[in-house]
């Protein structure tokens, strides 16, 4: 019952979040998440706009990593703060849960946790704090303009707001959004937040499946 409030809770917040969407972010960013928001479980054939792109971070052992760390495997992208009070531990749960649902496909997916709050979430706090959801997860974060650039390839919405004086009374709303990445970087689906784990270790071990079917047809090598 405990965690189906929390998903309630975190859905509500959700909504209230993107009641803003247009005021808060530039135009061309809020009508490519709403496109992806307005559609649960879309498809990129469905969606005239790109998801995803280059980048450089820092991962939890403070080296850089960028998209090409990471070529060749899945990616299950998620945008959060550490101090996240409730769409952040729900997400990371149903990631970690999802992994376990995949079995041995869980070796073909990497999820990602990138910071929207890097002033805080240092790349040691980050590590810390995807650890103890899974080992798997990798927590990103980097310069408030690594952030931001990465943040709007994805079309992630995220702003500060105060909730007291001191200059670290502040939480981060932003958008509660999984991005399913292939082993090439393109954009497969989305799921939100929520999602249950098991629906989406379907549709991932659907995906990794279709893509290798598809890849045999064209005589391409399989990942």
């Amino acid at each position: 019952m405990a965690a189906n409030r929390r998903r309630g809770e975190a859905l509500m917040r959700r909504r209230s979040i993107f009641s803003d969407l247009g005021r808060a972010i530039p135009f061309g960013i809020a009508v490519a998440t709403a496109l992806v928001l307005s559609q649960p479980l879309v498809g990129a054939a469905n969606l005239p706009v790109t998801i995803g792109g280059p980048f450089t971070l820092t991962s939890p052992e403070g080296t850089a990593v960028t998209e090409q760390t990471y070529r060749g495997q899945w990616l299950l992208v998620y945008f959060g703060f550490t101090s996240c009070p409730d769409s952040c531990p729900t997400a990371l749960l149903e990631i970690s849960a999802t992994l376990e649902k995949l079995g041995p496909d869980a070796d073909k997916l990497q999820p990602l946790f990138i910071t929207v709050d890097p002033q805080r979430d240092t790349p040691t706090v980050m590590g810390n704090y995807t650890q103890s959801f899974d080992s798997k997860i990798v927590g990103l974060t980097g310069t408030p303009q690594q952030i931001a650039a990465v943040a709007q390839d994805y079309g992630v919405y995220y702003a500060p707001r105060k909730n007291g004086p001191g200059a670290d009374d502040y939480v981060m709303d932003h958008s509660t959004y999984l991005y399913l990445m292939d082993a090439e970087g393109k954009f497969v689906r989305g799921f939100d937040a929520d999602t249950p784990g098991e629906r989406i270790a379907e549709a991932v071990r659907s995906a990794i499946a279709k893509a290798r079917e598809n890849a045999s047809h064209q005589g391409r090598p399989t990942q």
